[in-house]
């Protein structure tokens, strides 16, 4: 058995190599999580590539987004078995919560950077509800508040595998130094980062959105963008660890409150470094 701790969560109460939590509540809700994924992705897919949306307004677009956003918090409402504890101190609902709260911030402050050091174009001449900071950032675009539901489905699947893969690593015979953990935080925060670089932009849909020059995104704004899960990552991955350590509502949005706080912080002394090159 591991006996080292890996940002900061203990693990001397977990018996043998695992994947999931060692918190039945809480390796239900990972389950959860992870058989969502497929199926968001599948349906964002399928909205961004038809481009159904470009025929659809601000408050058609936002069902549909709502109709991908909806299931992370109806189905385990409705699935998850009772136990003693109120539905509101499940596992589910407090990571949709500590999602909820961290992506909110991302998307209002912090994708001024993306605009601004990242090179990202939004440019969605249907959409008028949008919903961004007032000083952060040139004020060059804006936001559409689409893009908060959007960053929600994006993070629970992020935030799911990360924290699942750092267990795996954490109770294994890999763990044998604490640099061991930084390095899987570090390449799991790249990993997603890059991906969704990738992933989400195509020539067919650049007129809607773009980085101005991709291959610097990819090879160096990823870096950037990691800077997010580097944070959040390790922190997320506390919440109800121990079957013994129950987090409230309250502790779960002060816990998200800081790693927005720390993110924003980082991501300005990186911009110190590399530059605000599309400000």
């Amino acid at each position: 058995m591991a006996t080292h701790a890996v940002a900061g969560v203990p693990v001397a109460d977990e018996a043998g190599v695992r994947w999931l939590s060692a918190n039945p509540d809480k390796a239900w809700g990972e389950r959860f999580f992870l058989a969502y994924s497929p199926i968001w992705m599948i349906a964002f897919g399928v909205y961004q590539r038809t481009r159904v949306g470009d025929r659809l307004g601000d408050l058609g677009n936002l069902l549909v987004t709502l109709a991908i956003f909806a299931p992370a918090w109806v189905v385990p409402a409705m699935l998850h078995a009772p136990t003693t504890r109120r539905w509101y101190e499940a596992y589910w609902f407090k990571f949709n919560v500590w999602i909820l709260v961290y992506s909110a911030i991302g998307t209002y402050f912090l994708t001024e950077y993306f605009f601004d050091v990242l090179g990202m174009v939004y440019n969605y001449p249907n959409l008028h509800w949008t919903f961004d900071s007032a000083l952060v950032g040139s004020g060059k675009q804006g936001v559409p508040v689409i893009m908060y539901l959007h960053a929600h489905y994006f993070f629970l699947t992020y935030h799911t595998t990360a924290v699942v893969v750092m267990r795996r690593v954490r109770t294994s015979c890999l763990n044998v130094h604490p640099a061991v953990g930084a390095l899987v935080v570090a390449a799991a925060a790249w990993f997603w980062a890059r991906a969704e670089i990738s992933l989400t932009t195509s020539p067919s849909l650049a007129d809607q959105f773009r980085y101005e020059d991709l291959a610097w995104a990819l090879r160096w704004g990823a870096l950037v963008y990691a800077c997010y899960f580097i944070v959040s990552f390790p922190m997320v991955s506390r919440l109800d660890e121990r079957p013994q350590e129950v987090w409230t509502v309250r502790r779960t949005i002060i816990e998200a409150l800081a790693a927005g706080m720390l993110t924003f912080i980082l991501l300005d002394l990186v911009t110190a470094w590399v530059g605000a090159r599309y400000r």
